[in-house]
């Protein structure tokens, strides 16, 4: 009987709160008639509500209906009895300012404005007075208070970020700019919310006139006080957002001369650099560390990161030529050859192996660099392992399939459930796809459609879709073997070979279901030969006549992406990357490509 008791008593509570909590009709309706600006209709209810429910409650939306409608008295009346009863709370006296205004006593609304400024005592009531003129838009009444409680402020407060953004507001890019440098003068924990704050309205995306400004005002500081490293550290940012890579680099390397710190910020602003695919800035900065001689610590890194570097350009443009080729062998056999044969140089040794294997038909070198990378003491299991995957793909080059098969599967069992395991199993299922055995291949696929690599999930569904779209009507399969065998061509860089074929299958099967593979497949080789028209013209044509099939969406992506970053039609590829997310909103490039839209149509991307 006692439990029941407080039951019935905690629902009676509940019940109660209830109908407190819920909204009277008449607060309904006046918010309704507030909302769709009917302020004669909802005034009638305000009033109500407000002299006999809770003035405190509904003087603001009382005080904005007087004012819609034009009754200054009234409106004059509340607001002066809101500062009587309120005489700590400034921000009233500002909305007495702001009846006057609405009536056009201009005189008078600016003095009672001072009077409010004057009025600021503490910093709490600074924020609620300077809330109070952005919400009427009297910007620089809001600067004043801020600047009023620079002056009074108990913890030295500066309120730089505040006045930011009022300027920003006014369209006062200067001013707003020297409240964020004002504030990194002082204090340099600042300049990770400095940058956030300017992030919105610098950078990549804004307009040129203000980053020079931004530019201007910060080389002005730095010749100023030139031991005020902060504003070269903000400089050097800048430039990174606006991809000024060359700018970046002089900054930098300037800073760490003054600072003395043997190319720790230059090597990882050149990493940042090849991450881009600004190349020859990269180089340029490895050869700065590399300058400071073997006495400095990163002096080995450097010399290991350049040729990386040096091989990236050579195997990603496609562009090279031969005498590329024979100077980045060159460099590859100097450093090897100083820095020694060693568990830290293994990767140069793979490196270059790849390149004489692929690129310099020299597979015999190759292997046997690679065989002795594998034998190297000290080597950790999962390095000698993308060794043995790099031996792999050479024994594959020159034709030895079953020894391939059987370096694969020996990394595959060794790393069974890691990454590098999964992506042994894939190559060896693409080995029976090489030679023709389907079948077996989509067994394997099936299998890692569920690897924990997305990347491998994604290759591996591709690949099976590839499959069995081409002998999915057609039982007839020498169509795929001629496909795979182009393919291999492509994976052995025998490029030309690649294209008389997938000609060749076109012409001997027409209208196959590999119509839209040839075609992609054709634009994969151009985009590896920097032949970008070329590429897109294939994309297109794809688009053209097989847009609604499975690589409508690739087709459309990568166009849009070569009109972003090698065509610089940012207006197209905005128009394309909008596209893909209309007629693809499903597809797996829908999230970039609304990130890469947003961006160039000027969005804020954090």
């Amino acid at each position: 009987m006692k439990h029941l008791k407080h039951i019935l008593f905690f629902l009676f509570v509940i019940s109660q709160l209830r109908t407190i909590a819920q909204p009277s009709a008449d607060e309904q309706l006046a918010l309704q008639f507030y909302q769709n600006k009917e302020f004669d209709k909802a005034l009638d209810y305000y009033e109500k509500l407000y002299n006999k429910k809770s003035p405190e409650a509904y003087y603001l939306p009382y005080l904005n209906c007087l004012l819609e409608t034009k009754d200054f008295k009234k409106a004059e009346k509340i607001a002066k009895k809101q500062v009587k009863q309120n005489p700590e709370q400034v921000n009233f006296i500002v909305d007495l300012g702001n009846v006057y205004f609405r009536a056009d006593d201009i005189e008078k609304a600016k003095t009672t404005w001072e009077t409010a400024v004057k009025a600021i005592k503490y910093d709490d009531q600074v924020f609620a007075v300077a809330n109070a003129y952005q919400t009427i838009r009297q910007y620089n009444f809001a600067i004043a208070t801020y600047l009023k409680g620079r002056k009074i402020s108990q913890s030295n407060y500066p309120y730089s970020f505040e006045l930011a953004e009022v300027y920003k507001l006014l369209g006062d890019r200067t001013a707003m700019i020297n409240e964020y440098l004002d504030i990194l003068e002082t204090q340099d924990s600042y300049i990770q919310s400095v940058q956030n704050a300017l992030q919105t309205s610098f950078g990549n995306d804004a307009e040129q006139k203000q980053n020079d400004l931004l530019k201007t005002e910060l080389l002005k500081r730095i010749s100023r006080n030139p031991d005020k490293t902060i504003f070269s550290e903000l400089l050097i940012w800048m430039q990174i957002q606006q991809k000024d890579w060359e700018g970046a680099f002089i900054q930098s390397k300037a800073l760490d001369k003054r600072k003395k710190e043997d190319g720790n910020r230059v090597m990882a602003l050149a990493q940042l650099f090849a991450q881009n695919e600004a190349y020859d800035v990269a180089i340029k900065a490895y050869n700065y560390v590399i300058a400071k001689g073997p006495e400095v610590y990163y002096y080995t890194n450097a010399r290991i990161e350049l040729l990386l570097v040096f091989y990236q350009k050579v195997v990603t443009k496609g562009n090279y030529t031969s005498a590329d080729l024979t100077e980045l062998e060159k460099n590859y056999t100097t450093t090897i050859s100083e820095l020694g044969k060693s568990a830290s140089t293994v990767m140069l040794l793979k490196n270059l192996a790849h390149l004489q294997a692929f690129y310099m038909n020299k597979t015999d070198a190759a292997k046997m660099l690679l065989e002795e990378a594998i034998e190297m003491p000290q080597l950790s299991a999962a390095t000698q392992a993308e060794c043995k995957l790099e031996l792999a793909d050479v024994l594959l080059m020159t034709g030895d399939i079953w020894e391939a098969s059987l370096r694969y599967s020996q990394v595959e069992k060794a790393f069974k459930y890691d990454a590098i395991g999964q992506e042994a199993k894939f190559r060896v299922a693409k080995i029976s796809y090489y030679t023709g055995d389907f079948g077996w291949a989509q067994t394997q696929l099936d299998i890692l459609k569920g690897a924990t690599s997305k990347l491998i999930s994604n290759d591996a569904m591709n690949l099976s879709l590839l499959i069995s779209d081409a002998l999915a009507i057609d039982t007839n399969e020498a169509p795929l073997e001629l496909f795979a065998l182009a393919d291999l061509y492509t994976f052995r860089n025998m490029d030309d070979k690649a294209i008389l074929l997938l000609d060749s299958l076109n012409r001997t099967f027409p209208n196959h279901a590999l119509a839209d593979e040839i075609i992609y497949k054709k634009a994969q080789i151009a985009m590896k030969h920097a032949h970008y028209d070329e590429a897109a013209a294939y994309y297109e044509e794809l688009l053209k006549n097989y847009g609604e099939d499975i690589l409508g969406d690739d087709a459309l992506f990568k166009l849009a992406e070569l009109n972003e970053d090698q065509f610089k039609n940012t207006e197209k590829a905005k128009e394309l990357y909008q596209q893909l997310m209309e007629k693809y909103p499903d597809s797996l490039y829908v999230v970039e490509a609304r990130k890469r839209f947003r961006r160039l149509r000027g969005d804020s991307i954090n």
